[in-house]
């Protein structure tokens, strides 16, 4: 169970405002590149702001981005906008976007940033295997327990502690560990059962 099994109810609140950008010409290709490049900027902003608050709106911003990745979605699926070039900015801007959010914490006053680096290299990983599922006939693999969401909700809930000034901080190296062995799982996981394949 991941927080990925909910997407179909946020789906359906999503779909009157998917069908509304449809009738005005927004297709699911513009969407993809809007949540990457306003993730990219997002990301700069946690970098060069002078205070907390994009740390404490972080779970706001994640909360959109899963928004516009389920709507680009959609518009493909339901709409016919589906395309081979929608497939890989999908893909690249997954990956693109989650490290553009996860490098900031790098620079965080005792946070190990070989650690922060650690996580986006599992995170591009395990991506690449869920990839990796279509090759084998076992379909995109979406397996947890540290799928996109799952990692969306627990960089937006730390950012939140960060921002309203709750001392995480001495705390976050043993989070981040914690979250390592997760996406390692995860790895392994998406890994097992795309080799398995369409059985």
């Amino acid at each position: 169970m991941t927080i990925y099994d909910l997407k179909p109810r946020f789906q359906a609140l999503l779909r009157p405002f998917t069908t509304w950008l449809w009738h005005r010409s927004v297709t699911a290709n513009m969407v993809t590149l809007a949540a990457m490049l306003a993730s990219v900027a997002y990301g700069v902003w946690m970098l060069l702001a002078p205070s907390t608050l994009p740390y404490l709106l972080l779970p706001l911003f994640m909360l959109a981005r899963m928004a516009l990745n389920a709507v680009d979605g959609m518009l493909a699926r339901e709409h016919g906008q589906q395309s081979k070039l929608g497939a890989v900015l999908n893909e690249v801007g997954d990956v693109v976007a989650d490290a553009a959010l996860l490098v900031p914490f790098a620079t965080l006053s005792g946070v190990s940033a070989h650690l922060v680096y650690a996580l986006v290299y599992l995170a591009t990983l395990t991506e690449f295997i869920g990839v990796l599922g279509q090759t084998t006939g076992a379909g995109r693999r979406y397996d947890g327990p540290s799928g996109k969401s799952d990692r969306a909700f627990a960089f937006g809930l730390l950012g939140l502690l960060i921002g309203a000034g709750v001392p995480v901080l001495p705390y976050l190296n043993p989070v981040l560990i914690v979250m390592l062995a997760l996406l390692a799982l995860t790895c392994w996981n998406r890994a097992r059962r795309a080799a398995a394949g369409a059985a």
